[in-house]
């Protein structure tokens, strides 16, 4: 053996015990995965909006190991052949769970998940949570990014999770699978300290429970690396001294995290609307979940891709993203007239035109133009859903002495001030 490349003196002691003939081939080195996670840290907010997390939103990551003790375990119970597994079914209740506009969630599966099963059928066993606005993340060029991004990973023993908590995002573990590691690694220790998932329990108390910040263990990036940004020099003096050759004399640099493709969420699960109206306030919480404490009126608001068409026939809103629309569905104007006269129970109909406009036609007092002013960061389909719950309470679509009116449209995530004036 010419090299075996370690990134911790903690590992050379444990190879020491362990397989004291290989010492002499150990090299520490750091460990380049980290190093890149590292240098890619000033652009975390970069990441974010790839993923579509809006400002105050909470990116939670869910990821699994390719292990039958892993959060996705080897195809178990959720299919009803008896495993261990878990994901399947808790994705599409975080999904449910958490509010959608205060809550992003993405999923990393280690690439042997995909590989062993196959990408359609992670796809259909997955496609609840999906509609409910998950993202699937690419298991082998995105998920470092998805790590920055995070506020919150629920995971289990892999790596994943342990580069998580050393990046200094709270991690909450769902599944052990102590058997599976060496009891004297800092893996090990990490589980063992790490809060726990209860995977079974009401899911969005135990998200909101856990402070920013939080760690299971004093310290986990100090044994992710003994040479920390580092990796790249000294790998390189490791293979020119293997092949015998002098190294160049530019400085070694690993290759940067790319920016991945923007990957917004796609709600197409009929959306719960709570809401209530204070003045020209409204408060909004979605969700796909039946609300069992309505903090006010309650509506259904569908995207017109719902699965079941039956959806249609009893939404107050319905709801179209045409900024990526094969321009044959035509303009927002004809949309929103088709929407009404085909759906009689409709009183919204929204046609997203950007990332922070859309047009609405109501069936009581014509269309609408929805911008949101500066310090805004909504869903445009939010916008749609205020303005509905405001003219519910009698609002007529009309500010003050004729100017354009203003509804302050209020989520977990802030205060989103949209105008609303009539279009023609």
């Amino acid at each position: 053996m010419d090299g075996l490349v370690l990134s911790h003196p903690e590992q050379v002691e444990r190879l020491t015990r362990t397989c004291p003939e290989a010492v002499p081939a150990a090299v520490l080195a750091g460990d380049p995965c980290f190093d890149r996670m590292l240098a890619a840290r000033p652009y975390r907010d970069r990441y974010r909006r790839a993923l579509g997390v809006r400002q105050g939103q909470r990116l939670v990551v869910v990821n699994s190991t390719w292990n039958p003790e892993g959060l996705f375990g080897n195809g178990g119970d959720a299919y009803g052949d008896g495993g261990r597994d878990i994901l399947p079914g808790l994705l599409p209740r975080l999904a449910a769970e958490l509010p959608a506009d205060d809550y992003r969630l993405a999923a990393v599966l280690h690439p042997n998940i995909w590989y062993g099963h196959g990408p359609g059928q992670i796809r259909a066993w997955l496609d609840r949570a999906r509609r409910a606005g998950l993202t699937l993340v690419d298991p082998v060029h995105a998920w470092r990014q998805a790590l920055l991004a995070a506020d919150l990973v629920l995971g289990d023993f892999g790596a994943v999770s342990y580069y998580a908590s050393a990046l200094g995002t709270p991690v909450l573990l769902a599944t052990e699978g102590r058997e599976r590691l060496d009891p004297e690694s800092p893996l090990a220790a990490f589980v063992r300290e790490a809060p726990r998932l209860d995977p079974y329990g009401p899911l969005r108390p135990q998200v909101d429970a856990l402070p920013a910040g939080h760690g299971p263990v004093a310290d986990p990036a100090e044994f992710v690396s003994s040479a920390p940004g580092r990796s790249a020099g000294l790998l390189r003096r490791h293979f020119y001294a293997l092949m015998d050759l002098s190294e160049p004399s530019a400085p070694a640099s690993l290759e940067p995290l790319p920016l991945p493709p923007y990957t917004p969420p796609r709600r197409t699960a009929p959306l719960r609307v709570r809401t209530r109206v204070d003045g020209s306030d409204i408060e909004i919480e979605r969700s796909t979940e039946h609300p069992y404490d309505a903090m006010g009126e309650t509506h259904l608001a569908v995207h017109e891709d719902t699965r079941d068409p039956g959806d249609l026939e009893s939404a107050e809103v319905i709801t179209r993203d045409g900024r990526h629309d094969d321009p044959r569905f035509g303009s927002p104007e004809l949309w929103t007239a088709e929407v009404l006269r085909r759906h009689p129970h409709c009183a919204v109909a929204a046609y997203v035109t950007g990332p922070d406009t859309c047009t609405v036609r109501t069936r009581a007092q014509g269309l609408f133009a929805l911008s949101a002013t500066a310090g805004a960061d909504a869903d445009p389909a939010v916008y749609a859903s205020a303005l509905y719950a405001w003219l519910a309470r009698g609002g007529t679509g009309d500010g003050a002495e004729g100017a354009a009116l203003t509804l302050r449209v209020r989520t977990a995530t802030g205060v989103h001030p949209v105008t609303v004036a009539h279009s023609t």
